[in-house]
């Protein structure tokens, strides 16, 4: 699975990344976690606002931090 968290580092970017991290382990789910912080790349997504989240391609959340349970819904 390939996770995209898209943000330039700001606070919120981090949590997602923080987040996505601790639903992989308690999902027990073999994970790549790439940050993108390039806002070429990100628009590439079609993602305005950050941070976001993108699993195996797909934009799953956009300008906010979802919660541990709403990310764990996401990688499954």
């Amino acid at each position: 699975m390939k996770v995209h968290v898209l943000g330039p580092g700001c606070a919120k970017c981090t949590q997602l990344t923080e987040t996505v991290t601790a639903a992989a382990k308690e999902l027990g789910i073999d994970c790549e976690i790439e940050k993108v912080a390039d806002f070429n790349q990100i628009m590439s997504f079609g993602v305005m606002m950050t941070p976001g989240l993108v699993v195996n391609g797909e934009v799953k959340a956009v300008g906010r931090v979802p919660s541990l349970e709403e990310v764990k819904s996401m990688l499954k």
